[in-house]
């Protein structure tokens, strides 16, 4: 997208909140497509595939929303603790790491597919909170919006400040706007979920997840991850009433 594209979209929000009286809406007006699926795919399933194979099947602006959880070394690199895989870790180092150039592919492809006003959830760690993230965004119509902290309520590793949160970025898709789009109201910003029975080295919150896809999304609607994990999202998306498409390495 070019910089003069980007800078018709922001005259065209700042237009839209000018006629508005409020940028508020609990109605949603932007609706997804009819997605024709391929044979491979199976709708609330999870799918052992990689995830750019996955993504390739989708055709463009198709889906309302997806979530990343971006399987990067990130601050545990940084930190060189050294016992990582034997006292510590070993079933987050036992993953498959993706490279920075595999991030951006992945989020380069969410942008292909996801339809204009589409949402992205990107977790990340505070590694990559203080360096930034958006290299991984060149060349695509997603932009920052928002983001919610998750506190784990378990304390984690740390040489100085220990660990308990991690961070959801809301990027959204071009045209940025909230009314008639975003139609929940009752997610804070800071948001306590905890998870008792962790299965997996990436469990993210299936409530936070549940309400955010309410938020911006119909029942009915596909919600798409591409490297689920624990698939966290599957179960998240099946308690709004919607459909899970995604997948794992691991399956």
């Amino acid at each position: 997208m070019t910089t003069s594209t980007i800078q018709l979209f922001d005259q065209i929000d700042m237009t839209i909140d000018t006629l508005t009286t409020s940028v508020f809406s609990k109605n949603r007006t932007v609706e997804a497509p009819d997605l024709p699926l391929s044979p491979r795919l199976k709708a609330n399933s999870r799918l052992k595939m990689d995830g750019l194979e996955f993504l390739g099947m989708l055709p463009n602006d198709s889906v309302p929303v997806a979530f990343l959880d971006p399987q990067y070394r990130g601050i545990l690199d940084k930190l060189s603790y050294g016992n990582e895989g034997e006292d510590r870790g070993k079933a987050r180092s036992a993953l498959q790491q993706m490279p920075e150039e595999t991030i951006s592919e992945f989020v380069g492809e969410i942008d292909r597919v996801l339809i204009p006003s589409g949402h992205l959830f990107l977790w990340l760690d505070k590694f990559h909170l203080g360096v930034g993230f958006r290299q991984w965004l060149e060349g695509t119509a997603l932009d920052i919006v928002d983001m919610v902290t998750w506190d784990k309520e378990r304390m984690g590793m740390g040489y100085r400040t220990r660990r308990v949160a991690e961070y959801c970025f809301v990027l959204q898709k071009y045209p940025r706007r909230a009314k008639g789009v975003w139609k929940l109201h009752t997610i804070t910003d800071v948001w306590r979920e905890k998870i008792t029975a962790k299965t997996h080295p990436h469990c993210k919150p299936v409530e936070l997840q549940g309400q955010l896809i309410a938020a911006v999304s119909n029942e009915g609607d596909y919600v798409i991850d591409p490297a689920a994990g624990s698939f966290s999202v599957l179960e998240a998306a099946v308690s709004q009433r919607r459909l899970f498409l995604g997948c794992d390495l691991e399956g």
